[in-house]
């Protein structure tokens, strides 16, 4: 098996809908693309990632979102060393379609009360659905290791919400740690590294906006796998 030396996950810059939240009420969540700010952001994003690979080949799986096609153009890339594919499990989390936004932050209110993983918004997903799709994501990346010619690096253009629960399902994280883990800022990066252990480590934790609160002991905490 070809285990790649790097997952990289980036969410997607900063977008129309991140500075107008009316602006879910004229478009669709999957139309909007980055503002002005969010493509230097991704521009700024691109240089690191550039420094990462080297001349090194890519692997690329980017939602498919304007927001993140857009991100990913403006990493740069070298168009003779990555393999894109649009990957439909890696989309944002399901809000419904045409979003009220009075409706949106009422149901945002019921989703802190009730939890970020469990509420499901109506006509929408929970954090709980998009684990599913992301951990079934997973379970094919893990089947495209075993091509011998692999790429060293994987690179994933998605959303805060996925990155958070790709990194959950992957470390095995519980429901506790997850909610209490705040999303990446916009055009933000994390990279699971692979040791000479044969276990990969995330290069550095995301923010905690409190203490997990579990509700009995589960085992071990696995942090790498």
């Amino acid at each position: 098996m070809a285990r790649p030396r790097r997952i990289v996950l980036v969410r997607h810059g900063e977008s129309t809908g991140n500075v107008d939240d009316t602006v879910y009420e004229r478009e669709p969540d999957h139309a909007l693309g980055l503002t002005d700010r969010g493509r230097r952001q991704a521009e700024e994003t691109g240089k690191h990632l550039r420094e990462v690979f080297g001349r090194e080949r890519v692997s690329v799986y980017v939602s498919p979102y304007r927001r993140t096609h857009e991100t990913l153009r403006a990493f740069r890339l070298d168009p003779e060393l990555i393999r894109v594919r649009e990957e439909p499990r890696l989309r944002e989390q399901d809000w419904g379609n045409w979003q009220d936004r009075d409706d949106v932050q009422l149901q945002k209110t019921y989703r802190d009360a009730y939890g970020h993983f469990f509420y499901r918004f109506a006509q929408g997903e929970s954090g709980a659905d998009v684990y599913d799709r992301v951990g079934g994501f997973l379970e094919s990346l893990f089947r495209s290791f075993e091509a011998p010619d692999h790429p060293p690096n994987v690179l994933l253009v998605t959303h805060g919400l996925a990155m958070r629960l790709f990194c959950m399902r992957w470390f095995h994280w519980t429901v506790a740690d997850f909610e209490s883990l705040a999303n990446p800022g916009n055009a933000e990066m994390r990279m699971l590294v692979l040791g000479d252990d044969g276990k990969y480590t995330l290069d550095r934790p995301f923010n905690r906006w409190r203490e997990p609160e579990p509700y009995g002991i589960t085992g071990d905490r696995v942090a790498e796998r």
